[in-house]
Parts: structure tokens; sequence; C-alpha cells
């Protein structure tokens, strides 16, 4: 079983419920294994490792790491070369003069100084500085971001401008994009972590909300969007399930896993 996070078993008031708590130990129970796939950093997981009970794996910044949630630390990564991440942020730049950068470094992270980082993001921030400052090491991701355009206009125009150096996705309501090196997805490191345990595609079952789950629930043999998710997420995905505010992951759990 593979799930997104936010949006998908995280309600809306960032608790995870007892019915979907109690989900995730039925399907390990049976023998399976519950792989978290997210779009957070590592730094924010203590939450979830605490809640879920520090049990299994998970895959955070949308596939640029792999982190033990028993002992809370990373043990994978995939990032993107500082030669790559510069030329990309350099072409959006060019593109879109406006646009202000973070990035994301397995050691922490830094912005630019017109970048609004987010209140969980203050005690962590190392680095303040022009994004031509910051690009000194690889980083997990690149976070662009833009004050007028809506997500989608802006997920375009980054695309249109680097498209072919990186990966390019996004997964809020705001003008941020999210860029990881080519070739990462949720897809690809959920794909190796199931290659290496002998588990094919068509029997991973696999959740998610927002456009940066797509690959994972393209891969997926049995994907499911829950009811509140992104409009093209519920339009590519054929099987639908209940609101994250409903439990409708575990309420899929509960008909496959008993």
């Amino acid at each position: 079983m593979a799930t997104d996070l936010d949006g998908t078993i995280i309600r809306s008031d960032g608790t995870i419920s007892e019915r979907t708590l109690a989900a995730l130990v039925a399907v390990e129970a049976a023998g399976s294994a519950v792989v978290f796939v997210t779009g957070r950093p590592p730094r924010w997981m203590d939450k979830v490792a605490e809640v879920t009970g520090h049990h299994g794996l998970a895959i955070c910044g949308n596939g640029a790491v792999v982190y033990d949630l028993r002992r809370e630390r990373i043990v994978e990564t995939h990032a993107m070369d500082v030669a790559t991440a510069r030329r990309v942020a350099s072409l959006i730049k060019t593109e879109i003069p406006d646009v202000c950068f973070a990035v994301e470094t397995a050691t922490g992270f830094a912005h630019e100084p017109a970048y609004p980082p987010l209140e969980r993001d203050l005690s962590v921030v190392h680095d303040i500085a022009p994004i031509e400052d910051l690009l000194v090491r690889p980083v997990l991701k690149l976070l662009a971001r833009h004050t007028v355009s809506t997500p989608e206009e802006f997920l375009a125009r980054t695309r249109a401008a680097a498209g072919p150096y990186a990966e390019f996705t996004h997964s809020s309501k705001i003008a941020l994009v999210e860029i990881s090196a080519l070739g990462v997805s949720k897809a690809t490191t959920l794909a190796s972590f199931c290659a290496r345990h002998g588990v094919a595609a068509d029997e991973v079952v696999a959740f998610g909300d927002m456009p940066n789950d797509l690959p994972m629930l393209t891969w997926a043999g049995l994907p499911y969007a829950v009811a509140n998710a992104h409009p093209t997420v519920l339009e590519a995905v054929p099987n639908h399930t209940a609101s994250n505010d409903d439990d409708g992951v575990a309420q899929i759990v509960e008909k496959l896993f008993g």
C-alpha cells in the first residue's frame, strides 16, 4: 500500500483518524508493507512517525528521499546536481523575472529574500541569499514561487522554460512549483523500492490527491483518488473513494485487507 499524506490520509485539521491508523495496522497484519509517499521534506515527518508508531518507510520530496521512520533518518537520496539546478533556475528566471526560489537540501532549507517561507520552515532556514549563491550543493528539491500566476499557469510556464532538464509538478493551491532531478518522481522511487522487495506494480494499491501523485497513481496497479482530489487527478484516475475527512483511504483498505 502506497499513500500520499496531506489531503489523502491526513485530514483538513492536520490529524490522522483512529480509523485510518487501524487500517494501516491491518495492512501490515496482512503481511503487506505500508509506504508513505509524500512531497514533504524529511524534517516534516517527525509527527507522522510519532502518530503512526514509527512504522515503515517514507518516500519524501516527491521521490528525492527515502526516509526510515523507525530510526528517523535518511537512507537514500536522488538529488539534482548543482550544474543542472543552476541551469534550471537561470532558464526560469530569464523567462519569468519576478520568480523567487527556495532549495531543499539534505541538511536544511534556504531561500531568496523575496521567497515567503512557511512558518514551520523558519526554524530550519540556514541561508537567505540570491539563488545563484544558494546553489552550492546538490538539491533534493528546487522550489519556484510566483505571486500572480495560478498554480496551473505557473507550472506550464516553468516547464516551458526548463522542461527538458528536470521534473516539474505542484501540490498546493498557490503558484508553487516543485522541481526534482530529471527522472525522479514518486513513481520512480516507489518502483525501485518495490523491485528490491519483489513486488510488481499490479500488487500495489496507491492513494493520492494532487498532481504530484499522478506518476505514482499511473504506475500502481490499483490507484485511487480521494474525493477532494485536484480535478486533473479525479479525471485521470478511474477509481475514486471518499475524501480525506471521511476516511476514504480506510474505507478501501478495510475492503482489501480486512
